[in-house]
């Protein structure tokens, strides 16, 4: 028996015991992905339902996600504190209350408040999964559960477009697009319902809890995010520059701030890793991630915007039509992972980034010559594309990534990575949303697309640099950015 199974139990009972568990897990995580997803279908139809400014489509989006990337380094260290399956337990209640008011509120300012809440109890969760499944799996088992999550996050990326056109045009009950956020409660309380089958996981040793580098952080990306998004409704006003440009300095002052830990207290100490940010392969990685996930979650939600609010397409029609780019994006993950990578090594990730951009030019051409009020059926297939190349992209590019962090870096690298993921998926819905609503009549869908192409081809340097930088031994002497400390970190 394993010795992490329950005790005075047979091992075939152990066995289903933690397989239940992992379940848990599992329906934890695709209720975040979800959540994500599911919400841009449904935006236009929320913002009909509840008015106001335009800024209010992107906001629905952007207040999950921002918090979310805020909070996640934060969400593990809570966990490593106090015990994983604690703040597990803390971040599903706070989401199920949390979707319950989504799914309540009377106005776009309550959704939009309530929204920050679910985003900030997903970062409590999420964080959380890895450990406990560590915890609970030895050998094989464990490479077989932690393998279980790419395909059902897989499936829960392809369900949740549909999901939420499906439910929102169902008007199950009359509740419209509030079903989208009540299917979480059902799902949440079974999920508190499972939570004894969790074992209490964290660390060994009881790492420090950096309060200055979270407001920090959350003050840099908070204004640097909100100048973006309310550009949409405003314009670009003197005091949105003054609040974009205030970010950019809180931003600068969490990497001195971090830097200064990382000194003078320990690595461990600090939100961020100085090393990791020193070796050249992640500091690209942080740039193409950035760029490549605004680009994926933005163009979701502006072709949502362009059929559902351009071309006056139902909800159904808006959420079936992300579908191709879906199912392209499952099938290259598989074939990536057992065929491509295995044979051509990371180089397919500027393959991957090719292709995207080809999708990208194609859809913006297909926009651009295509008659107005008529559905641009070729758009399916440009969908298709760009699901090829992100997925092509994704695989070697997390593999890359993660190929030179050891186990006293691994897990603020994931963390950091992850951050830097949600960020550019705000980000993205940011941009790309300004942009559409920003450009003449006619051309909003061409001009945001024009955008995501141009970020596409602004990642590609990035990729290339993580190739080369990846094929080179760690360049120690010639990155001293945490002088001494650094250096002996490599050595040892």
């Amino acid at each position: 028996m394993l010795a992490n199974s329950p005790m005075g139990v047979s091992e075939t009972t152990a066995y289903h015991w933690r397989w239940a568990a992992l379940s848990v897990l599992l329906v934890a995580e695709a209720m975040n992905l979800l959540d994500a997803t599911i919400v841009q279908v449904a935006a236009p139809v929320i913002h009909a339902h509840l008015p106001g400014p335009a800024a209010d489509l992107q906001w629905f989006s952007a207040a999950y996600t921002l918090p979310f990337a805020v909070a996640l380094m934060l969400g593990g260290r809570l966990g490593d504190m106090f015990g994983r399956k604690r703040v597990f337990h803390i971040g599903i209640g706070g989401f199920v209350v949390a979707s319950l008011a989504c799914a309540l509120a009377p106005s776009a300012s309550f959704l939009i408040a309530a929204r920050m809440i679910q985003g900030g109890a997903a970062a409590l969760i999420i964080p959380q999964t890895y450990g406990l499944i560590r915890a609970m799996f030895d050998g094989n088992e464990r490479a077989r559960a932690l393998g279980s999550i790419g395909p059902v996050m897989g499936l829960a990326a392809v369900l949740g477009p549909v999901l939420g056109g499906v439910l929102t045009h169902a008007d199950v009950f009359g509740t419209s697009w509030r079903a989208v956020f009540l299917v979480n409660v059902p799902l949440g309380l079974a999920v508190l319902a499972a939570v004894p089958l969790l074992r209490e996981d964290r660390a060994t040793r009881r790492p420090g809890f950096d309060v200055g580098g979270t407001l920090l952080a959350a003050g840099a990306m908070g204004l640097l995010i909100y100048p973006v998004i309310q550009s949409s409704a405003f314009g670009w006003t003197p005091q949105l520059f003054g609040l974009l440009v205030t970010g950019g300095v809180l931003g600068l002052g969490f990497w001195f701030h971090q830097r200064w830990i990382a000194q003078r207290v320990s690595f461990a100490s600090g939100l961020l890793d100085p090393r990791l940010i020193a070796d050249r392969v992640f500091s690209a990685a942080l740039v193409c991630v950035l760029l490549v996930f605004a680009v994926i979650t933005g163009l979701t939600f502006v072709i949502e915007l362009q059929l559902q609010i351009s071309l006056r397409a139902d909800v159904l029609t808006g959420g079936l039509s992300v579908v191709p780019w879906s199912l392209a994006s499952g099938i290259t993950s598989w074939v990536a992972g057992t065929r491509l990578v295995p044979r051509y090594g990371p180089g397919i990730m500027r393959t991957g980034l090719l292709i995207l951009a080809f999708g990208l030019a194609l859809a913006c051409g297909i926009d651009a010559v295509w008659p107005a009020g008529v559905f641009p059926w070729p758009l399916l297939l440009a969908l298709c594309i760009c699901g090829v190349g992100s997925s092509t992209f994704t695989l070697p590019f997390f593999t890359l990534a993660f190929g030179r962090t050891d186990a006293e870096t691994a897990g603020s690298a994931s963390g950091l990575l992850n951050s830097v993921q949600e960020l550019g998926s705000t980000l993205g819905i940011a941009a790309l949303g300004a942009a559409y609503f920003a450009a003449p009549v006619g051309w909003s869908a061409s001009t945001a697309l024009g955008l995501a192409l141009a970020l596409v081809i602004i990642a590609m340097p990035a990729a290339s640099a993580m190739l080369k930088a990846g094929r080179e031994p760690l360049p120690i002497e010639a990155l001293p950015l945490v002088r001494g400390r650094v250096r002996s970190a490599y050595e040892h």
